[in-house]
Order: structure tokens, then C-alpha cells, then sequence
């Protein structure tokens, strides 16, 4: 392309995963191309156990990269070792009046993944620490192109490893000074990859990462946040943008978020199919005219209380969309909840369970008083935290309740993930430290403490639990990650997603009855910002549809529940879920959902299915 090697810029990790360490290193150093380190050649240089990325312990690329690392590290002569340790962490980039500092992961960490999803606070900080109109970046694998702030995101891709778009080019780009601004040209690069992948599989190399080439799909998501999960196998599409900085780049605010402009790709990259907008209309009969399935409540064995939908955090994906600024749903009072005590006493409900969830229930200044009229009638009482300040607020009265009630009182607290990344990615960064200091002090302290995670990320459960082991082994509390009602796992619930709706026939199909769903033995009771009164609903995860509102009394809601939502399907029928303690509803260890042939009809996307035979929502 007439372009002299010294404007060409490789952003790192030049022979990670390949066959031809050597000769790729050959090639790039006599070429004259400008080199940032990347971790693989940070790593490579130091003799390390492997190559820096960060994996999780026990993970499918942990396991896989060893064999490339190692095979890398008998290739590489001392020259190329000697070469790589000489690489700059940073090159600083002046083009057409504008600056851009040049790294590997981030400023701040060379195995920094930073993906277009990546919080928005996080790419800022980075920005402000480059003090430069904006930062060009690898690592990650994955091309895009962002404007935060007037500043400028970019990642050209890599040229040796497809986008996860299930094709098998590579991306790189190219960065044009202009008269109004820079222009950066996205292009996809075309080799040959079969040839690529051969010798990988001749020099015995992971056959996932060679089949990966010719697949255009990666072979696991270990790393990938929830969007760009669901973006996988959506083609690319080449494109052109131009960054025009705003004005002058200053230190932002520390409260201050920058906003966000994807300037490239565009438009809506998701791989999940959508719901038909057919599908749930009518609560007698499905969008095919079959008669569509209806639980009736057997028994009231657990009521939940949702305190308020304010929360101190904002979650990406919460199921309420609770934050500091929702309050759709207000603040219950005591004397409310002690009301529907009443009539559970007054008319031998058997009730067993009593929840509280939110928003964030700590931040109810009347929950402590409604958890001690709760235990105080002798009900078991399961509180639903995030375990930060609101809860950490009340560590007086608590410790009092759990002197009084003991094993009655139990914590549940919501831990997404076991790496701090995957947690924040979904809770905002900075709260993975405070909600495992809060754990710890609760198990510290002898309550009963369980936790809830997250399925959003397609993890194996049971890597997924060793990750936890690890973690509470370090922080030293006391959970047994294999009891599923110490650490308990729930599905993500995508509104936009198609599922299935729940016939009469599925019950047969899937090997179920009505009173496996949770529906058959709990209700929810909130109050509607500006309502005089609260109102029970059928469920914990619909709050806002009116059609599953069954009244003012517990009598008005015992009536039978339409499967009309797509959370019916997803959570409840397919997903096994549970929101309260395994046991305490008549989910049994067999709600495991069936792999037969008739379900694999019947349910059409992986993310619907979790392999637990309980989980639990917070």
C-alpha cells in the first residue's frame, strides 16, 4: 500500500497462538514495523510459567494457551528473547496535530483487556492517565472505534486472529491525518488460514485454536464480556469514521462520566434471536393458538417483600432496574409488612419463609425493624444484599438480630462472578472489594451467608465454582461451593430474547408439573410509587406488568398464574430457578432441564438453559 514500515505500528503479542514464532519475529523485526510490548513478549522475555494474559484459574484459555507458550518458548532463540525484553511498553504518536499514546492492554496495565463494552469510567481514567487525544490499543482481539468524552478508544484487531464474527479474516487499520480531523479506516485482512491452521496442527497445537482460524469463532469466552458474548459469529462489516477532537482534552471531574460515541461498528450486532412480537399476548392461549400453561398456588410457602427499587449501584442487567434513581417502586413501611404477617396468621397461610429483596433492602430505613417482626414470629428470613455501606451501616442492630435468631437470619449476597472484571462489568467498577469486605465481615461475624452468582458469561459451573472456592479461601469465608444453598447460580434474563412459550403440553415434554415452578409457592408484595397501598404480585421478576398484579390481600393473590411472560419460560420453566433457599419451595433436585430431543425442539437458544438443578435470584 505504499506505506513506509516505519508508520506501521503492531500493537503487541506478535506470536501468540501461532506455529512460526521464530520466523514471524524474523519477519516483523526485518520489516522495521514499530513495536509496542505485549504481554506475551513481556512475558516470553522474563522465561515466565505463561503468557500473562490473566486467564482464569482452571479456565479453557488458561488451559489452552500453555500448549502455544510452551511451544513458543522452545522456538525463540536468545536474539528474539533479547528483542522482545527491548520492546517500549508505550509509543507515543503525533499525527496531524494530534497525540495518541500507543499500548498494548491499557496505560495502566499492559494484560488489560478493554473491550467496546469496557465501562465507559474505566476507559476515562485510562484516557486521563495517557493526558493524549486518545488512546490505540490491542490486546483484546476484538476491533472498535469509540469517542469518549472528545477523546478518542481505538483497537485495529489482529491480523492473525479472526474477530469472533465467524469469518476467518483478520482486522487491522488504517489512521489518516485530514483536514478536518483523523480518519480511521477499519479493513479486514484475507490470507491464507488454512495453510495457517495446518501447521499449527502439525506442530501439535490446540486443535480449537487451529479450527478457530478456519471457523471465524473462537473457541471459548472466557474473557468476553455478556455483549460482546452475544455479538459472536455477526459478520463485520469494513467501514470508515473520522475523530475530530471536541476540545481540548482536560482531566474530567471525578464524578464526572465522559459520554460515549461508537463511531465504529455501527448498528445492532446480536446474535440472540429476538422475541417474536407475537409471543405473549394472550394469557389463555400461546401465539400458535395452544392453550397456554397456568400454575396454581399450592401453597404460600415463602412471600417475598421488595422494599423499594432504589439502589446504591446501577447493574448493566438488573432484572428490576433498580438504581440510586428508580423508585417505581417505593419504600415499604413496617407496618405495611407486618400487615401481611397478620393475615398469613390470621388465616394459617403455613408460610415458612419470609424474603426481603430491592433495590437494595439495607437501604430501607425500616427494614432492621421489619426483620425482627419477622424472626420474632418465628419465620425464616433470607435478605437479599449487594453487602455494601447501606448493609455495612447496620452492623450493630445486625449482629444483635443474629445473636437472637441465629441459623433464622440468612444473608444472601450477590457476587456475580468470582474476577473482580467480570463482577464490575456488570455492578461498576469499585464494588467488587466493598461487597467481598462486607461477605467477610458477615461470615466473620457467624451469620448464615450464601451467595448468588451469575450464568451471563456461559462459564462452566463447575470451573465456576472452583474460581469461587479460591476466592472465599483467600478472604477466609466460610462457604461450601458445591452446597447449591451456600453458592447458588442464576441464568441472565434478556427481555429482547425469543424463547418458547409454555403450553399445557409442556409439562409432559419436559418432564414437569405446574408446582415445580416457584409461582406454585410464593408471592411478592410491593408498593407502586404514589399508591396508597401495596399490591401483591404473581412473581419476583416481573414488578412492572400490571397483568401479574393479583390484588391487595393474599387471599386476592392466590389465584392461578398465566405463563404469559417471557421470564416464565426462561427463568422459572427451562432455567430450573428458584428465587427462594433451595428446599424451601417445591423445586426438586430433578428440575435439572432435560436434554431430550423434544426439548431441544422446544428450546431454540442455548442462553435459556443452566445446567443447575436450582438457582437463585437476587
Amino acid at each position: 500500500m505504499g506505506i513506509p514500515a516505519a508508520q506501521v505500528i503492531c500493537t503487541g503479542d506478535v506470536v501468540a497462538y501461532g506455529a512460526d514464532p521464530a520466523a514471524t519475529v524474523e519477519i516483523v523485526r526485518s520489516a522495521g514495523f514499530r513495536v509496542v510490548m505485549g504481554n506475551c513478549e513481556e512475558s516470553l522475555a522474563a522465561g515466565a510459567a505463561d503468557c500473562g494474559c490473566g486467564f482464569p484459574a482452571g479456565s479453557a484459555c488458561e488451559r489452552l494457551s500453555a500448549a502455544w507458550f510452551t511451544h513458543a518458548m522452545e522456538e525463540l532463540g536468545n536474539d528474539a528473547l533479547a528483542w522482545m525484553a527491548g520492546l517500549p511498553r508505550r509509543i507515543d504518536l503525533e499525527l496531524g496535530g494530534y497525540r495518541f499514546a500507543v499500548v498494548h492492554g491499557s496505560v495502566e496495565h499492559i494484560n488489560q483487556f478493554v473491550f467496546a463494552s469496557t465501562a465507559v469510567a474505566i476507559k476515562g481514567r485510562q484516557l486521563d492517565m495517557a493526558h493524549y487525544d486518545g488512546v490505540i490499543s490491542g490486546h483484546c482481539g476484538l476491533p472498535f472505534t469509540q469517542m469518549l468524552g472528545g477523546r478518542l478508544w481505538h483497537n485495529a484487531g489482529a491480523i492473525g486472529m479472526p474477530a469472533n464474527d465467524g469469518t476467518a479474516r483478520g482486522w487491522y487499520s488504517i489512521v489518516t491525518p485530514s483536514h478536518d480531523g483523523i480518519s480511521i479506516e477499519h479493513r479486514a485482512f484475507r490470507y491464507d488460514h488454512a495453510s495457517a491452521a495446518a501447521k499449527m496442527r502439525r506442530a501439535g497445537l490446540p486443535e480449537e485454536y487451529a479450527g478457530a482460524l478456519e471457523t471465524g469463532l473462537w473457541p471459548n469466552c472466557d474473557v468476553l464480556p455478556f455483549k460482546e458474548i452475544s455479538e459472536r459469529g455477526i459478520a463485520l462489516e469494513e467501514g470508515q469514521c473520522l475523530y475530530r477532537r471536541e476540545s481540548a482534552p482536560k482531566l474530567r471531574v471525578r464524578s464526572e462520566v465522559p459520554h460515549l460515541h461508537q463511531l465504529w461498528p455501527l448498528g445492532e450486532r446480536n446474535a440472540v434471536p429476538k422475541l417474536d412480537p407475537l409471543k405473549f399476548k394472550d394469557p389463555k392461549v400461546t401465539a400458535n393458538g395452544e392453550p397456554r400453561a397456568a400454575v396454581a398456588l399450592k401453597q404460600l410457602s415463602t412471600l417475598w417483600f421488595n422494599t423499594g427499587t432504589l439502589c446504591n449501584i446501577t447493574c448493566r442487567n438488573c432484572y428490576i432496574e433498580s438504581s440510586p434513581r428508580n423508585d417505581r417502586l417505593a419504600y415499604l413501611s413496617r407496618v405495611e409488612v407486618a400487615s401481611y404477617l397478620d393475615e398469613i396468621e390470621r388465616d394459617n397461610l403455613k408460610t415458612e419463609e419470609i424474603g426481603f429483596t430491592g433495590g437494595e433492602p439495607f437501604m430501607n430505613p425500616e427494614l432492621l425493624g421489619m426483620l425482627e417482626d419477622c424472626l420474632t414470629r418465628g419465620f425464616r428470613v433470607l435478605v437479599l444484599t449487594n453487602a455494601m455501606r447501606p448493609m455495612q451501616r447496620s452492623k450493630k442492630q445486625l449482629l444483635e438480630l443474629n445473636k437472637r435468631f441465629g441459623d433464622r437470619l440468612v444473608v444472601r449476597v450477590s457476587i456475580d462472578h468470582f474476577s473482580a472484571e467480570r463482577h464490575e462489568e456488570e455492578r461498576g467498577e469499585g464494588t467488587f472489594k466493598p461487597t467481598l469486605d462486607g461477605l467477610f465481615w458477615l461470615s466473620q461475624s457467624g451469620f448464615k451467608v450464601a451467595v448468588a452468582g451469575r450464568t451471563m458469561w456461559g462459564d462452566d459451573l463447575q470451573a465456576e465454582r472452583r474460581g469461587f472456592g479460591d476466592l472465599f479461601k483467600e478472604y477466609r469465608i466460610s462457604i461450601d461451593v458445591n452446597d447449591p444453598d451456600q453458592l447458588v447460580f442464576f441464568p441472565e434474563m434478556d427481555p429482547h430474547a425469543d424463547v418458547p412459550e409454555i403450553t399445557e403440553a409442556c409439562w409432559d415434554i419436559l418432564g414437569k408439573s405446574p408446582g415445580d415452578v416457584m409461582c406454585s409457592s410464593s408471592r411478592m408484595v410491593v408498593k407502586r410509587q404514589g399508591a396508597k397501598h401495596p399490591v401483591v404480585l404473581a412473581c419476583t421478576l416481573i414488578p412492572y406488568d400490571k397483568e401479574f398484579e393479583l390484588g391487595a390481600t393474599l387471599e386476592d393473590a392466590s389465584k392461578a398464574v398465566a405463563l404469559n411472560h417471557p421470564n416464565c419460560a426462561k427463568f422459572c420453566v427451562l432455567g430450573g430457578g428458584a428465587c427462594s433457599a433451595p428446599g424451601t419451595e417445591n423445586v426438586g433436585k430433578d428440575s435439572r432441564p432435560r436434554k431430550d430431543s423434544d426439548v431441544e425442539r422446544l428450546v431454540e437458544n442455548r442462553h435459556f438453559i443452566v445446567a443447575e438443578p436450582v438457582v437463585s435470584s437476587s
